[in-house]
This record gives C-alpha cells, sequence and structure tokens, in this order.
C-alpha cells in the first residue's frame, strides 16, 4: 500500500481492524493519521496512513481530523536511521491544532511503529496542544531482532 500504490488495501485494513480497537474499550474522541510532510504527500500522492485511518474512524464512530495535526518542517526518511537519529530527526516536527484536540482522547494512527521516535513526536504535540489522552494504533510494528539497518 505505502510504495506499491496498492490504495484499495486501506478500506479492507480498517475492516479487519475495527473489531480490535472496539475490544479495547478506548473513550475516543478522534482518531488523527500521522501527517506526511508536503513534499513527500506530493510525492506520493496520499498518505497511506489516512487510506486505514478514514474508514476507520466511520467503522468505529468517532471523528477523523486529518488536519488537527501536521508537520511543521520536512524531515527526512526513518529507514535506515539510528535510534538517536530517528529522535533528533522528528523532534519538534509536529503541531497539533488545540481547537480540536484540547481536552479530548485521541487516537492517532501510524503505519509502522520501529522505535516509537515518530509516534513519541506526535504525542507530544498533542499534549502540548491540550490532548487529554493519546492513544496510539500502528498497522505494523518492525521486529528488533531485525536490526534498524534492516527496517
Amino acid at each position: 500500500m505505502k510504495y506499491r500504490r496498492n490504495i484499495g488495501l486501506g478500506e479492507a485494513i480498517a475492516m479487519q481492524t475495527a473489531d480490535f480497537v472496539h475490544s479495547l474499550h478506548w473513550q475516543l474522541d478522534v482518531l488523527i493519521p500521522v501527517p506526511l510532510g508536503k513534499k513527500r504527500l506530493k510525492e506520493r500522492g496520499y498518505n497511506q496512513v489516512a487510506l486505514v485511518a478514514r474508514p476507520l474512524a466511520y467503522q468505529i464512530g468517532i471523528r477523523y481530523e486529518p488536519d488537527a495535526l501536521w508537520k511543521t518542517r520536512e524531515t527526512r526518511s526513518q529507514v535506515g536511521l539510528t535510534i538517536s537519529q530517528r529522535s533528533e530527526n522528528v523532534q519538534n516536527a509536529y503541531q497539533a491544532d488545540s481547537t480540536v484536540v484540547k481536552d479530548k482522547s485521541i487516537l492517532i494512527m501510524d503505519d509502522v511503529a520501529t522505535t516509537g521516535s515518530t509516534i513519541s513526536a506526535c504525542t507530544a504535540a498533542l499534549r502540548s496542544a491540550g490532548a487529554q489522552e493519546v492513544y496510539v494504533l500502528t498497522i505494523a510494528r518492525a521486529l528488533p531482532h531485525h536490526g534498524l539497518d534492516r527496517v
């Protein structure tokens, strides 16, 4: 879906994920996909996480707010970076709209979690904007025994 433009997979993944999210019994108000930078969005033509997040929000009955979190600057691709490089790369790279997230329970969604750097940076931005709680859902998790040089 991410690199081969298999955009039809988004809805299928969302349908499979909805029951799992319901089973967690999280009290959620808003679903926000982790945003791409403007340059990467223009290159790819779509945000792969948004292709799953939008139908998932509909299925679980919460607001979908893709513009409530954005990148304040372009960052390097995280692929091939060490843990410390990943953290530094995304530090202070996100900002959130307090009019949307203040006092809300937010679910942010990303495609792949490797070290958690992107998720941590997004969470910091959301909490800074007044989010009451931030939950995270990823489509996949990179296995640590493979090493970051192979992600």
